[in-house]
């Protein structure tokens, strides 16, 4: 995403990198075998799961990623005839090396990966804390994220009713999604519908309701070059030559897009969520150090900004919008049902027998049962699902740490407001909070306190 490709140096570093990928790859894969004949290895689905993500990155009809590559440079620039050839060697080598990893982690590693995907609760505290930065009570938080979800459907009942009275949730998103007022055609053009809206909140908030430094008041939006549907930020440069950059990975085929539910993705993406965050600790070189401004990341505390982002947009008015006001409280619902899966599933815990839902009550967790209430919950292509399910799977921990942080930001805030009273300045709350960097969420609460 961020390598530049216009000139004859970025063309040289970029064959020279593709040109490393296989002997890359042959390390990584002396290293999972020396992990299985440990003993350690990933669950046999997982690992099918990337194998299946080798061959879209390599098929010519899927991302074709390092061919592709190859062109994007070429087109960029007038090139010796030389370097052309060092760039196509370069993504030939890259992209056979790829696929014939693919085939290694299906035919060689899988067969010695365990059916079991759950890791139980001893592994999964340790993967909570490492994301959170914090220590939590699992049952707990496991309990109250049945609280969060039902607290939000509730909430998103009474909006609908705002866009077809009477009617349900869905009814209300089918409306908005055939409404072509909330409707764009295209993949530039919503792009530039992203870029007018992130430009517009930095201006909106810029001096009002934040300090932004000038530097930081600058975002790109940008099609990534892989249609897997992701929409991911990259921080900027250390001296902000290159921007910070809000990317959407486009899923193939599609070229018509809806408006209403990523009003709230560009304030999460954008100010005042992980543009403003990262951006700002960017800046302070004057407060924190390089591996503070430019490398830590912890996930609670990121992603729970940014969650706590979209909810403070609502807060200050911009989410007025029924629509837009559904598309935050449905993405928050399916941040909350997360919580519920997750936990459950690695865990192997009871569903409550008194859920709100009426869900399988007094079953165990499975997989099977995890599908099942995402696809109940969450209003995401069944495509898109099930890659959130595998991930979910295979990365325990870490999907709960967007709600949980934004739990732990809003309980901080409010031990604030509590603590300074009639004093409280909530531009200044959020001056101070961000100029920390990012932390774990046990010692921001402790560094919060002081200030």
């Amino acid at each position: 995403d961020l390598m530049p490709l216009a000139g004859e140096a970025a063309a040289s570093d970029v064959a020279a990198r593709m040109s490393k990928v296989p002997r890359a790859l042959a390390q990584l894969r002396q290293t999972l075998d020396a992990a299985a004949d440990a003993g350690h290895v990933s669950a046999r689905h997982q690992i099918i799961e990337v194998a299946k993500q080798c061959t879209v990155w390599t098929h010519p009809a899927g991302d074709n990623f390092y061919p592709n590559l190859s062109a994007r440079v070429q087109a960029a620039g007038e090139l010796p005839g030389s370097l052309r050839a060092d760039l196509e060697a370069g993504a030939q080598a890259a992209h056979e090396a790829t696929a014939d990893f693919g085939r290694y982690l299906r035919t060689e590693l899988a067969p010695r990966g365990g059916a079991k995907e759950a890791v139980g609760r001893e592994h999964y505290q340790r993967a909570s804390r490492y994301f959170l930065g914090a220590a939590v009570d699992l049952d707990e938080t496991y309990a109250w994220g049945f609280q969060e979800l039902a607290r939000l459907e509730a909430e998103m009942r009474v909006v609908s009713d705002k866009i077809v009275p009477d009617g349900t949730v869905d009814d209300a998103v089918a409306a908005l999604d055939a409404d072509p007022a909330r409707t764009i055609a295209g993949k530039d053009a919503f792009r530039d519908w992203m870029q007018a809206l992130a430009d517009r909140a930095i201006t909106d908030l810029a001096g009002t309701h934040f300090d932004i430094p000038e530097p930081a008041r600058r975002i790109e939006c940008c099609l990534a070059p892989t249609s897997d549907g992701g929409i991911y930020y990259t921080g900027p440069s250390e001296d902000f030559t290159r921007p910070g950059r809000m990317w959407w990975a486009v899923p193939q085929g599609i070229d018509q897009f809806s408006t209403w539910r990523e009003v709230t993705t560009v304030y999460h993406e954008g100010v005042p969520g992980h543009h403003l965050q990262v951006a700002q600790t960017a800046y302070r070189r004057d407060l924190l150090n390089r591996w503070q401004r430019l490398l830590c990341w912890c996930s609670g505390h990121g992603e729970g900004w940014a969650l706590y982002a979209e909810n403070l947009m609502d807060e200050l008015g911009y989410l007025q919008d029924p629509g837009d006001k559904l598309g935050m409280l449905d993405g928050q619902a399916f941040r909350a049902a997360r919580v519920i899966v997750d936990i459950g599933m690695h865990l192997e815990l009871p569903v409550p027998v008194d859920n709100p839902f009426g869900f399988h009550p007094g079953e165990r967790w499975t997989p099977e049962l995890g599908w099942e209430f995402l696809r109940a919950h969450c209003r995401v292509p069944d495509e898109s699902l099930r890659f959130e399910l595998n991930r979910y799977l295979g990365w325990p921990g870490q999907a709960p740490a967007y709600k949980v942080g934004e739990r732990i930001w809003l309980q901080a805030r409010a031990d604030a407001m509590a603590r300074k009273g009639a004093d409280f300045d909530l531009r200044a709350f959020h001056r101070d909070a961000l100029n920390l960097g990012s932390l774990g969420l046990d010692p921001l609460q402790s560094a919060l306190a002081r200030i």
